[in-house]
């Protein structure tokens, strides 16, 4: 399964920039080599989200690029997702892996060791374990866990542990050391001005960890 994780997460957002849109991040996303294409986006009702989640998936599609919902499990499905990305107040993983059968790829974002675990015994493919540092995406009621944290998790989950929160072409070498599996990256690729670029350059240093 973990090579079908693969390690460069894309997540597409357009609240920590305005000048992209969900496809054309995806679009460049896929082109500069990232593995994984997640499509997140909290402030749109379902009906508009599932019409941008068909057009990524085909964006996906054409480029053989894996590509994940974030918490729409049902649009997931409806749109031929390759997998769901839960978070910790999302649906349940059991439901998930349900709805969506045993061949979808399913993620769960946690924070500690204890929910790492936990997830990985619910079922879940891959644990996003963060925020690793401070991030600019959203706001965190919680300080950010940091590198040794990272470390203690990714030397117990049995499941490919991807790093999330504020991780860039800067510390990205840094995350990779502690044994991760991979990143998530959003700001890094999604605020740059050459997503596409951004992407290839993150790609190089993931592939060197």
């Amino acid at each position: 399964m973990a090579a079908r994780i693969g390690r460069l997460h894309v997540i597409t957002d357009v609240v920590v920039q305005t000048r992209f849109t969900h496809e054309e991040l995806a679009e460049a996303a896929c082109a500069g080599g990232a593995d994984i294409v997640q499509l997140r986006d909290k402030s749109q009702p379902v009906e508009s989200f599932a019409a941008v989640a068909r057009r990524v998936a085909e964006i996906c599609r054409h480029h053989g690029v894996t590509f994940i919902v974030n918490d729409h499990v049902r649009v997931a499905r409806d749109v031929e997702a390759d997998g769901v990305h839960l978070g910790r107040r999302d649906s349940s993983i059991e439901d998930a892996r349900a709805l969506l059968g045993e061949r979808a790829i399913v993620g769960a974002s946690v924070g500690s060791l204890e929910e790492a675990l936990e997830a990985e015994a619910s079922g879940a493919d891959y644990v996003g374990f963060g925020h690793v540092f401070a991030t600019m995406s959203k706001t965190k009621p919680t300080p950010p866990v940091g590198l040794d944290a990272l470390a203690r998790v990714a030397a117990r989950a049995r499941v490919p542990v991807i790093a999330i929160g504020g991780i860039t072409e800067a510390n990205a070498a840094q995350v990779m050391e502690t044994g991760a599996w991979g990143i998530a990256v959003i700001g890094a690729v999604c605020a740059a001005d050459d997503p596409r670029a951004a992407t290839r350059r993150l790609k190089r240093i993931v592939e060197l960890g």
